[in-house]
């Protein structure tokens, strides 16, 4: 059977290998397991996560474009996961845990409600292709990381609950300076205003802004596109991207094979440990009272593993920092993995702007980003074109 079109009870009930017997650590989004003593507890925090698959019979794209994803779509599921898990870490927290038919919270059935294939959800299916038409993506064309992580930020701009920064680090550069100007909007606006004077003790830059605005930290959703090597994985990167698993922050990995996406959730030993998209379900329809039926946006077998020298070079990885000090937290912890011996940075940390590189700002983009062609000559949009790392 073609994995593209295994249905939802042919993998609830199908034969799968169950989780290995070994006193390896198992790291699953930044939290360790014992497989020997804690094997429930493995199951039930990968069941917890969203895992979204290919759907068919949604209205279709466009108002007449597909109506399934089957084929073409693991890419953009895979958004969806990484994304989603950001979702549950910001509205739930790290350590919920979803049960079959118990009743859920407001907050995850919101979560929920934004992903469900229906053309007004913020992060649905219909709109990541849409929007991928400005990434010169036509509807029905495979994504690769970098493409599906330009889409979710200009999604998120639209999602005024979550109020999520979702920056995408280019150049395998992540700058603390540009991450914390804008999650800390109004320090820009008070550093205007600092010269005019203070009004009733409050900066008036800053008191323009809404309350909301003034929050001192907008939760950062973190994506850095990577490549890895030419067609292989270059070996020296394996080590650190294990580590990555190990941070508190992480969202995972979106990659895979070519043209076959997953999203990545931890490792044990040389294998990642991974939820499949490729797996064709029928789509859902909320309830008249808003509930949605969730039991297929959980994966309820032992999760998939391979080992980590398939993984295709071309990669993004995903951290979410919910307040300044996760973020500070972050960048002391990936300094010290820069500093360890026997693995080689997947990425550069740097205070400030680099004097070679263009800023977002020189550019004039619009929050809506209508300039693609603009926009693509500056993201470098097409996957195979990133900078290659290597030794």
């Amino acid at each position: 059977m073609d994995a593209a079109t295994l249905t939802y009870d042919t993998l609830r009930f199908g034969e799968f290998e169950d989780f290995p017997e070994t006193s390896e650590p198992v790291w699953i989004l930044g939290k360790e397991y014992n497989a020997l003593t804690e094997k429930d507890e493995i199951l039930s925090d990968v069941t917890s996560r969203l895992w979204f698959t290919y759907r068919k019979n949604f209205p279709p794209i466009g108002g007449t474009g597909p109506t399934s994803d089957t084929g073409w779509g693991c890419m953009l599921r895979c958004g969806q996961m990484i994304l989603g898990e950001a979702l549950m870490c910001r509205h739930l927290g790290r350590d919920w845990r979803w049960a079959r038919e118990q009743k859920q919270r407001e907050e995850y059935i919101s979560i929920l409600n934004a992903f469900i294939d229906k053309k007004d959800s913020y992060y649905s299916i219909h709109q990541i292709a849409q929007m991928g038409v400005g990434e010169g993506k036509p509807i029905g064309q495979w994504y690769g990381p970098n493409t599906v992580a330009q889409v979710l930020k200009k999604l998120a701009v639209f999602d005024t609950w979550s109020r999520l920064v979702v920056h995408v680090a280019m150049d395998n550069t992540v700058i603390i300076e540009e991450i914390k100007r804008l999650c800390m909007p109004w320090l820009d606006l008070a550093g205007e205003a600092a010269g005019e004077g203070e009004v009733n003790g409050c900066l008036e830059g800053a008191c323009a802004l809404a309350e909301e605005e003034t929050a001192l930290w907008r939760p950062l959703v973190l994506l850095i596109p990577l490549r890895l090597g030419l067609s292989d994985i270059n070996e020296a990167y394996i080590e650190t991207l294990k580590q990555c698993f190990m941070l508190p922050q992480s969202l995972g990995v979106i990659g895979g094979k070519p043209n076959s996406a997953h999203y990545f959730i931890g490792y044990v030993g040389e294998e990642l440990i991974y939820l499949d998209p490729h797996t064709t379900q029928p789509a859902v329809e909320p309830c008249e009272d808003g509930q949605v039926p969730d039991d297929t946006y959980h994966c309820q077998h032992p999760p998939c593993r391979m080992h980590i020298c398939e993984l295709d070079p071309s990669i993004a990885a995903g951290f979410f920092c919910k307040t300044e000090d996760d973020f500070d937290d972050w960048c002391m912890r990936i300094r010290r993995l820069s500093c360890k011996k026997g693995g080689l940075p997947m990425f550069e940390l740097v205070d400030s702007q680099p004097v070679h590189m263009v800023s977002v700002d020189t550019l004039n983009l619009t929050p809506d980003f209508s300039d693609s062609d603009r926009l693509e000559r500056f993201f470098d949009s097409e996957d195979e074109e990133f900078e290659i790392l290597s030794l």
